[in-house]
């Protein structure tokens, strides 16, 4: 290990990506998608129960991911997600769930839920379509 130089700190490895979505708005869009995908109507109250967070956080969360392009919203009226809210929140969701598949399979458990919350946006879609391989192949 003679090459410290490639070594930062995870704000460092943050600050080299060019990510314009957060940690958090990724699990607001997913929570959105997942309600989506059940045929149901996304309000901003149903977000916010089911992440455990103010209302007045998630009016805020939805704003920024509309600011993205990825919603589009009315005040007090239902989210809906645009072709591309709909393309990232599909991908959130298989990297959600592959990655839980790995852990449970890791752990000998049915759920590992807050680990997979917790390391979930740290893992590339390379790394991410390689888990899937490796389980499938199992």
């Amino acid at each position: 290990m003679s090459d410290n130089s490639r070594f930062y700190t995870l704000k460092g490895y943050a600050l080299l990506e060019d990510n314009a979505i957060t940690s958090s708005m990724e699990d607001y869009l997913e929570m959105i998608y997942r309600i989506h995908i059940k045929g149901e109507a996304v309000r901003v109250g149903t977000v916010a129960g089911l992440l455990n967070v103010k209302p007045s956080s998630a009016t805020k969360m939805i704003a920024n991911l509309k600011n993205q392009g990825l919603i589009s919203s009315e005040k007090y009226g239902y989210i809906q997600l645009t072709e591309a809210g709909i393309k990232l929140g599909k991908y959130l969701v298989f990297r959600h769930d592959t990655i839980h598949r790995l852990l449970c399979y890791i752990n000998q458990s049915d759920n590992e839920l807050e680990q997979v919350e917790k390391i979930e946006h740290f893992i590339n879609m390379e790394t991410v379509e390689n888990i899937k391989k490796l389980l499938d192949s199992l």
